[in-house]
């Protein structure tokens, strides 16, 4: 029941955070436009590898360390001080580098300086701790308090297209105020240990062995915002980072078993029950792929109304950027069960960072060629053809350990469902004009025909696990 009550929680908030840009994202879109969110994108981009560095492998290493060692308090408190101080400690030195970085740079200092806020506010981020305790409630109320407050300030104080200082303030502000609220909890679930007991730099190794397939992700996360701004201008990188806001907000709903599972089959691992982790792995397989696909097709098929409707015509070009970018839904879903759900919590770390590495060469690669000859769609296709070497890489080497059959046997059915849905979507909306109104009927039109058509299909591996997980809790 645990494990139902998280994956509730966590699936919840993933809900919440979808319905907050639904928004938040139409206003900012409309009152900083194109520049002003291009602007915040390559910003952001930059501060996001000095928290990354600062940061080490911590958020992954400290949240299986704990999912490791919980059982026992007394280990339990040392490895959260050890890891935390050491945070501060790596922290710290990246604000001193960001620093230097800053006193070179002319264009967008001030808001450099503004990004600042959420790398200092990193070094109070303890969300690992609560996610390797599988204790899901705090980090979600948390999140919703921190949405809650920046949506309410963002509306009474970002009025125009001069007001992206104070946009990009409320932002890193209430993220950094997000996470010194987690403190007050944690002092029920650790005791104090004296700093002559702490071993703190032994961590620092398997930190940074987790750090590196994360530098690897940034790249094809951050990168192409990056160096859409270098080669293209903020108004690029701002086009990129709203159609990359919509599928993230997609994401968050199919990475939610990640999140969730990470823990709970690394305490698996830990004990021995080599079973138990292999059934997680298929089960949340057919869980993900069931969804991601109908997700991705529709997504595809809505985007240019949804554009419209969504972002305002200044944005026109996201809905073509969108409905390419659609795709890494069902490969990252792919990714997660495989490498967070599986790869990292069994300590295969070697597979998982050779796959994101391999990833992020693909994308570097990509990105210069396809940017400087298609602009954004060069960014959009390098980031698709990325995630598929991951995905494709990730199936490979696990291939003899979990049977492909069970991971994949019924995924034919979820594709041809969805693209009978996409087809019968694309024709209804060649009667209905960009409205709101008419997208939800899109919208339900395709759950039912997906669902109706699924059913004919009749995908028996996916319906003998509801069956199975029906059992299991009564």
């Amino acid at each position: 029941m645990k494990l139902i009550k998280n994956f509730l929680w966590n699936a919840g908030y993933q809900v919440f955070v979808l319905l907050v840009p639904l928004i938040t994202i139409p206003y900012i879109s409309r009152v900083l436009g194109p520049e002003g969110v291009g602007i915040n994108s390559y910003t952001n981009s930059i501060v996001q590898y000095f928290i990354l560095f600062g940061s080490l492998g911590i958020n992954t290493y400290g949240n299986r360390e704990v999912a490791y060692k919980r059982d026992s308090k007394e280990v339990l408190s040392r490895t959260f001080w050890e890891i935390s101080l050491l945070r501060f400690i790596t922290i710290g030195l990246a604000v001193v580098a960001y620093l230097i970085f800053i006193s070179f740079t002319d264009e967008y200092r001030v808001y450099y300086v503004i990004q600042g806020i959420a790398l200092v506010g990193a070094a109070f981020d303890i969300s690992w701790f609560f996610m390797g305790m599988e204790n899901f409630r705090v980090t979600v109320l948390r999140n919703a308090f921190v949405k809650i407050l920046s949506l309410a300030l963002i509306f009474a104080f970002v009025k125009t297209s001069h007001d992206i200082g104070i946009y990009i303030l409320i932002i890193a502000a209430s993220q950094a105020l997000g996470f010194l609220t987690l403190w007050p909890y944690v002092r029920h679930l650790v005791s104090f240990v004296p700093l002559h007991k702490l071993r703190l730099f032994r961590h620092i190794r398997p930190s940074v062995t987790l750090l590196i397939p994360q530098i690897a992700t940034q790249i094809y996360l951050q990168l192409n915002k990056t160096m859409l701004g270098s080669f293209r201008g903020v108004l690029a990188s701002g086009f990129y980072d709203n159609s990359d806001k919509i599928i993230k907000m997609v994401l968050a709903i199919i990475t939610a078993t990640g999140t969730v599972l990470l823990p709970h089959v690394a305490y698996s691992f830990a004990k021995g029950d080599n079973g138990a982790v292999k059934r997680s792995l298929v089960t949340s397989m057919h869980v993900i792929l069931v969804v991601a696909f109908p997700m991705a097709f529709g997504l595809a098929a809505v985007s240019h109304p949804f554009t419209l409707l969504f972002f305002g015509n200044k944005f026109e070009a996201v809905g073509a950027l969108m409905a390419v970018e659609s795709a890494v839904i069902v490969l990252i879903g792919i990714s997660n069960a495989i490498g967070t759900q599986y790869l990292l919590p069994t300590n295969q770390l070697k597979i998982y960072t050779t796959s994101v590495v391999i990833g992020s060469i693909v994308n570097i690669i990509l990105n210069v060629p396809l940017i400087l000859i298609f602009g954004t769609m060069g960014a959009i296709v390098a980031t698709v053809l990325s995630e598929l070497t991951v995905s494709v890489y990730q199936i490979f080497k696990v291939r003899k350990q979990v049977g492909l059959d069970e991971l994949f046997q019924e995924t034919w059915k979820y594709l041809v469902s969805s693209v009978i849905m996409y087809w019968i979507i694309l024709q209804i909306s060649k009667g209905f004009s960009s409205s709101a109104v008419s997208i939800g009927i899109e919208v339900l039109v395709g759950i039912v025909v997906y669902v109706a058509v699924l059913f004919v299909l009749h995908p028996t591996k996916l319906l003998s696990t509801i069956s199975s997980f029906r059992s299991s809790n009564r």
